[in-house]
């Protein structure tokens, strides 16, 4: 110490740092966060694309696609109600034996036949409900 002077730092100057790093945060916190939305909605289009991709196999085999009762869960595992597949493939058509989530945890609703083809698969968003704006949008295998 020289002088009688004590090293470290001034109020003012710690302020300066706290205002600069909330700038910080108000200019990238935004984009991160957008980004993280944007994974989201990607990885549930990627599932979706092989849900999609697992049915038709199933149709290959069986010549039918599974009813809305027995869901998704017939790629996994073979169903016991009708129309029973004949042919279905040992092992079922997904390959980690569970049927994926959606980006944001939930389920998907699969329909059959569907509005928008044989089939529908759909993921109802962050909000989990259906319509929505935004990440609460819906998300289509037809689209």
């Amino acid at each position: 110490m020289k002088d009688g002077k004590r090293a470290g730092f001034t109020l003012v100057e710690i302020m300066v740092v706290v205002v600069i790093i909330g700038l910080l945060a108000a200019l990238i916190g935004p984009r991160i966060l957008g980004q993280s939305e944007s994974a989201k909605i990607k990885a549930t289009q990627v599932q979706l694309a092989q849900l999609t991709q697992a049915l038709e196999l199933y149709h290959l085999d069986n010549g039918f696609f599974p009813t809305t009762d027995q869901g998704l869960g017939a790629l996994i595992a073979k169903p016991s109600s009708q129309p029973e597949p004949k042919n279905y493939a040992k092992g079922g058509y997904l390959q980690k034996k569970k049927i994926p989530t959606d980006g944001w945890g939930n389920e998907f609703v699969y329909i059959c036949p569907g509005d928008n083809g044989d089939f529908d698969i759909i993921s109802y968003g962050s909000d989990g409900k259906p319509g929505g704006e935004g990440g609460a949008e819906d998300i289509g295998s037809w689209e």
